[in-house]
């Protein structure tokens, strides 16, 4: 029905958006439907979730945990129409300030484009009508030019005392140049150690090989002894119930190591060589390096190497060669061995 505006102008009534399908019961089970959906491969649906959880806390209205907090907090429980709020938009820029104030931009950037990809997705299903994102801009973020290890902080890595699984884990990692949660969702039975590679699930959803060298295949016969199936990389604990079962070992009662397990580890063992100067008291405050530092690492090294452009495409499954040149810029030891190389005194002295 039709009704007069301001100056005797029609103004019609605003259309009703009919929903494609029955709304979700709540916020938490509209993310399950949109990671299930929306076609979000294995590998990425880890992140998506952690992401919109984070996220789900501050459309609640509530700040996000973090640190220690955040680990074994409940999802906040709200209906997903609730985002439609008109007053949430200015209480969720000042909670995505305060955010933003606490994390790098890299993080706080990812999480603002999952939070709206699935937000868009909500919308086209007719669940929400609102963004309440519209108006929170990303944070600059200045290129990280470090990210490369140096060559004998690759060297340092091995000789640390840690476990088997954490040996071949990182030492698979360097060699194949594979992303971290690729790795951690091979089975078994997707290794051909004859051949030196195995079959992953890439981002996107496809599915593409990875290789690895002399180190990683003399730790795997090790690692995996005589299991023939399920996840290659195990918790040392039996698998809590409700674990789903392609992420428990059939033949050990493991889980699967989590990301975020496997994330922490790794930092928590590398805080002295990412800290060389730092003292012993000061050290357990300080963050070692990052799981994509390897993958990082190995390309860049290749690159070093004199690795072509389409072989080192091929290595680090991109889609374009513009990706690239965030590793093909020389390390700091590349960059040093130049500039020894050309130092008329060193020359002299030989």
């Amino acid at each position: 029905m039709t009704e007069l505006g301001s100056g005797g102008a029609l103004r019609l009534p605003r259309a009703r958006v009919v929903p494609l399908s029955a709304p979700p019961p709540s916020y938490t089970a509209a993310v399950e439907r949109y990671l299930t959906g929306a076609g979000i491969a294995k590998s990425s649906a880890r992140i998506y979730r952690i992401s919109l959880t984070t996220w789900g806390w501050m459309l609640a209205g509530e700040p996000a945990p973090t640190g220690p907090a955040r680990r074994g907090a409940k999802p906040p429980q709200f209906p997903v129409a609730a985002i439609d709020d008109p007053a949430l938009p200015e209480v969720l820029a000042e909670l995505a300030a305060a955010r933003a104030d606490e994390m790098d931009a890299d993080t706080v950037n990812r999480e603002l484009s999952i939070t709206r990809k699935a937000i868009c997705r909500w919308q086209r299903q007719g669940w929400i009508e609102a963004d309440p994102t519209i108006g929170i801009e990303r944070r600059p973020a200045p290129p990280d030019r470090t990210k490369a290890l140096a060559e004998n902080q690759i060297a340092a890595l091995w000789r640390l005392d840690v476990a088997l699984r954490e040996k071949t884990f990182w030492k698979l990692l360097y060699e194949s140049a594979a992303r971290a949660d690729e790795v951690l969702c091979l089975n078994v039975e997707d290794l051909h150690p004859q051949d030196k590679r195995g079959r992953i699930t890439a981002k996107g959803g496809a599915t593409e090989w990875i290789h690895w060298q002399s180190g990683t295949a003399q730790l795997l016969p090790r690692l995996i002894a005589r299991r023939t199936r399920g996840p290659l990389f195990l918790t040392d604990r039996k698998a809590p119930a409700g674990t789903p079962t392609l992420d428990v070992c059939p033949e050990t009662g493991r889980a699967r190591l989590s990301y975020r397990r496997a994330e922490e580890i790794f930092e928590e063992n590398t805080r002295l060589l990412a800290n060389p100067l730092a003292s012993p008291e000061d050290i357990e405050n300080l963050d070692g390096f990052t799981l994509y530092r390897l993958r990082h690492s190995a390309l860049t090294h290749d690159a070093e190497n004199g690795t072509s452009t389409p072989m080192l495409l091929a290595r680090a499954r991109h889609a374009s060669v513009r990706p690239l040149e965030r590793y093909a810029r020389p390390g700091v030891d590349a960059v040093a061995r130049h500039v020894a190389g050309r130092d008329p005194a060193a020359r002299r002295r030989t």
